[in-house]
Order: C-alpha cells, then structure tokens, then sequence
C-alpha cells in the first residue's frame, strides 16, 4: 500500500500534488560551502529558527539535517511537512509509518 500510494501521487500532475519535493541540492556550491552552510543551518536549528535551517538544508541537500527539520515538524504534529522533510532525506524509515498513517485516514475517509 506504501508503494502504491508513493506511484499515485508520483504520476498526479504536479499542481495537484500535495506534497512539492525538490532532491536536488543547488549545483556549483563546493565541499566546503555545503559544510559551512551546513553548520550554520545546525546553528538556526538549535536557536529554534527552523524555517531558515530548511531553506539551506534543502539548498545544500543535507539529509541529516533535513531529517532533524523534519521531527521538528513531526513533534508538531505538521505530519504532511515532516514526511515531505524525510522524502527529501530519503529516509524511509521516518517516511514510512506517516504514509501509512495517511493511508489508514483515506481508507477510514473513504469507508464512511
């Protein structure tokens, strides 16, 4: 079902997509760019400014910090923002159970 649900959004146009997902981190910034920048979005992070870490977490396609943005949000109960976060990350593990979280709701939704 997990699958399943990844391909029907996937194939969706994407304005109809609820979740908007960019994995490619910005191009032409170099290794030591990206551990800067990342330190300082380490910095917002813990200083609770969390949108600004976002940004240079995506910029940089870090996905430990990407991960970390996305419990934040979990934490929050912003279950649609820290599954785009951990799709982004590539971690499964976190991504996973809030898709079939999702998928249970639909099926509940759609039983009534």
């Amino acid at each position: 079902m997990t699958s399943n649900l990844k391909n029907q959004i996937d194939s969706k146009p994407e304005e109809l997509k609820f979740i908007k997902t960019s994995d490619l981190p910005l191009e032409g910034l170099s290794d030591q760019q990206k551990v800067a920048l990342n330190r300082k979005a380490n910095t917002l992070l813990n200083e609770g400014k969390v949108e600004m870490a976002k940004r240079i977490f995506i910029t940089t396609g870090y996905s430990d910090g990407l991960t970390r943005i996305g419990d934040n949000y979990n934490k929050e109960n912003k279950y649609l923002d820290a599954l785009k976060m951990y799709l982004l990350a590539h971690n499964k593990r976190k991504s996973e159970p809030i898709i079939e979280k999702i998928s249970q709701t639909v099926s509940v939704m759609l039983k009534s």
